[in-house]
């Protein structure tokens, strides 16, 4: 097994899908037929919340410690598939209308007790344009966050663990993205309606469901391991996206093709397998694995390369304030867990960053088709 590396990568190379996007057109022009709508995608979303509010309420009586196997068992993938629904919502992918998918994406936050639905919209489109951005990607993970665990097999377990407050504690740094608008303040007011409900016509011990069923699908679980199997090293220090074509994409709407997705975010989730047979993607089949004992062995260096490579970057390129940062991580297949660091003025970069568009200008390839 190759040694950890001991600094971050430091990158000048351009944020890599926009030229994958135009050569896909390019070479496919009939990929612009893929980019439709996907209603059905709302269908689903309505089931998985419904299935949660099921077994909120068998669960309303139980003794609190049988929330945890079925959070675990069973919850968890309910509140994952429906953290799809939200990112198709977030794309516009589900309905024509704008308030439709807002609506959309409000009601599948439902079940995850915390109104997080339109704010992931409003990070999660940044991340697209500028991934890897320090100040606009809040999906990079921050310095503080490799000096903190280090590579301690129980530093990166709780590190998993508390995956879901590090991504809060992530976007602070992302000033130019608005925290508030009227979809914002929509998501909030429902959902504190919606858990009062909960509280009050099922009992406390509902609301524990659901929150442990959210907790663990982006935490520690197999579902969780996602966020590693993204963007984190695993075949080549180059690249900085991968795939996986496993069994979960069955049930968690073909999240794992997550290459074809940043190449064309225009696309709705059924048709995301029909782009990689167009333009095939490089993959890596470690969804699953990070969640195993094997993550946690100290040859896989989670973190503590990334704090020793958080300091040499520092002195090979501006500050971290100054830098712009295009983010590769680490799956536990390999020892190598670095963060690729693109060197430049971020505000520069965003002036000069094409804009993700369809030649016809119908299509917008961030927001959704024809969004």
């Amino acid at each position: 097994m190759a040694p950890a590396p001991t600094a971050f990568t430091v990158a000048t190379a351009t944020e890599p899908h926009r030229v994958r996007t135009r050569q896909i057109i390019k070479a496919h022009p009939e990929v612009k037929q893929l980019m439709t709508r996907n209603p059905t995608t709302f269908l689903i979303g309505l089931g998985c919340v419904l299935a949660q509010v099921a077994l909120a309420w068998f669960l309303r009586d139980k003794a609190w410690y049988w929330t945890i196997p079925v959070a675990y068992l069973v919850g968890a993938f309910f509140s994952h598939t429906l953290f799809v629904v939200i990112h198709e919502a977030a794309h516009n992918l589900v309905f024509r209308r704008l308030w439709k998918n807002v609506a959309t994406g409000i009601l599948a936050n439902f079940p995850s007790v915390f109104p997080t639905a339109i704010s992931f919209k409003n990070f999660h489109i940044k991340h697209h344009v500028f991934q890897g951005v320090h100040e606009l990607d809040a999906d990079l993970p921050d310095w503080y966050e490799a000096k903190l665990i280090h590579n301690y097999s129980i530093g990166k377990a709780i590190w998993l663990f508390f995956f879901p407050l590090f991504q809060v504690i992530r976007t602070a740094r992302c000033r130019e993205v608005a925290t508030i608008d009227k979809y914002v303040a929509a998501n909030i007011v429902a959902q504190v309606a919606f858990d009062a409900a909960v509280v009050y016509f099922f009992g406390w011990t509902a609301l524990l469901y659901l929150f442990l069923s959210f907790w663990f699908s982006v935490g520690l679980h197999p579902l969780g391991a996602r966020w590693i199997q993204e963007h984190y090293l695993t075949l080549s220090p180059e690249q900085e996206t991968y795939s996986y074509y496993g069994r979960l994409n069955g049930i968690n709407l073909n999240v794992g093709f997550h290459n074809e997705h940043h190449d064309m975010p225009s696309i709705p989730w059924n048709n995301l397998p029909k782009i990689k047979a167009l333009a095939p993607s490089s993959t890596s089949r470690c969804w699953p694995i990070p969640a195993t004992p094997n993550c946690f062995s100290a040859s896989c260096s989670t973190r503590k390369s990334a704090s020793t490579r958080a300091s040499r970057a520092r002195s090979a390129a501006p500050p971290p304030s100054k830098t712009r940062a295009c983010r590769t991580r680490n799956c536990c297949r390999r020892s190598n867990d670095c963060l690729r660091l693109r060197v430049g003025h971020h505000a520069g970069y965003a002036r000069n960053a094409p804009q993700h568009k369809v030649r016809d200008g119908q299509r917008d390839l961030v927001g959704g088709a024809g969004a």
